[in-house]
């Protein structure tokens, strides 16, 4: 029988010492992602495009939109990143061919399971590994929901001696436990935070920043727009995020690693800086219910419980479970990028 995770990670633990937050995190998240379908109600947990068709449409508009605003360039294209089973692009590709959008697709996927169920919907998609291979010389519109959430955190926490990194142990009991490293790391604090008091955790995750440096720099090289969808804040707060997620219930993240998604809030106000880095133009960042319900969520479902008045009331509970600021509304974010001559962004407060 194959080693667990659980086990590798005693071991090396054993061997080597404490390993930090985020190797705990990355590897868990490679391990649980490519064993198995984790969406769905037989699964893990249900994605905004799972809960219903109007979210990817809306997406699908917006996008035909900006693409006819910086003049339908025959040559743009498509590219998921964590596309889950290929049901947001179908929504929102199906939406806007009707104003003559049908580009190319490319995923961005590592999990070989999930790349079957993508492969299902769209059997011409090019896939990628990572952002390396894609397209260099077109423009490229690129969609990501909930993607930088399950991008490994880096921890810090404050001790008595100063910022160290917060790292994961072996208790007494052979349970994983929380410690803080013995290297210092006050430089890679903020100013304005390194004197917090005693147990203060900030979290960074350098896989998000990278991706949005990369993703800015190609709008910006090559024309197109991005956007981000995911939970998360505008502006840095302090404390530990890190959760996870089995059979639809919040379980200790710590526990059985490989076995759980494990996430962590979104830093959107740190990712838009990077972005504006590159020159990218931060079209916003809103919230989730605010942007669906300008982009006419209420239109479209009521004119989908027209056609079918037998889902009326399925249609006004997925309606609400995105917009409600006590469900999804409020804690996930849009964030808009664009690149040169990519105009408007309906929904946004521009900068």
């Amino acid at each position: 029988m194959a080693e667990t995770l659980a086990e590798i990670f005693r071991r090396l633990i054993r061997n080597t010492g404490p390993i930090s937050v985020s190797q705990f995190m990355g590897e868990s998240n490679a391990r649980y992602y490519d064993s198995r379908d984790p969406l769905g109600s037989a699964g893990d947990f249900i994605t905004a495009p799972e809960i219903s068709q109007m979210f990817g449409e809306l997406i699908g508009l917006w996008l035909a939109d900006m693409w006819i605003n910086a003049g339908r360039d025959e040559y743009v294209q498509y590219v998921e990143l964590g596309p889950g089973r290929g049901t947001l692009a179908k929504d929102a590709l199906r939406a806007a061919r009707k104003y003559g959008f049908v580009p190319p697709v490319h995923f961005v996927e590592g999990s070989a399971t999930l790349r079957e169920e993508q492969a299902k919907a769209f059997a011409e998609a090019q896939f990628h590994n990572d952002l390396s291979t894609l397209p260099v010389d077109v423009p490229l519109v690129f969609v990501a929901n909930e993607f930088l959430d399950a991008l490994p955190v880096r921890q810090l926490v404050r001790t008595g001696q100063g910022w160290r990194e917060r790292m994961v142990a072996l208790g007494e009991d052979e349970r994983f436990v929380f410690v803080a490293g013995d290297r210092p790391m006050d430089s890679a604090v903020p100013a304005d935070w390194r004197d917090a008091d005693p147990g203060t955790i900030l979290e960074t995750c350098p896989g998000a920043a990278a991706t949005l440096y990369e993703v800015a720099g190609r709008l910006v090289e090559q024309g197109g727009t991005a956007l981000f969808i995911d939970y998360g804040y505008e502006t840095l707060e302090a404390g530990s995020t890190l959760q996870a997620v089995r059979a639809h219930d919040k379980v200790d993240p710590l526990a059985e690693p490989g076995s759980a998604d494990l996430t962590a809030l979104v830093d959107f106000g740190t990712l838009a800086r990077v972005a504006q880095s590159r020159e990218a133009r931060h079209i916003g960042t809103v919230e989730q219910g605010a942007w669906l319900s300008a982009l006419g969520i209420e239109a479209r479902a009521q004119a989908l419980a027209a056609k079918a008045p037998h889902y009326a009331a399925e249609l006004e509970e997925a309606k609400q479970r995105l917009i409600a600021p006590d469900q999804m509304g409020s804690l996930f974010k849009v964030m808009g990028l664009a690149g040169p001559g990519w105009n408007g962004g309906v929904g946004f407060t521009s900068d």
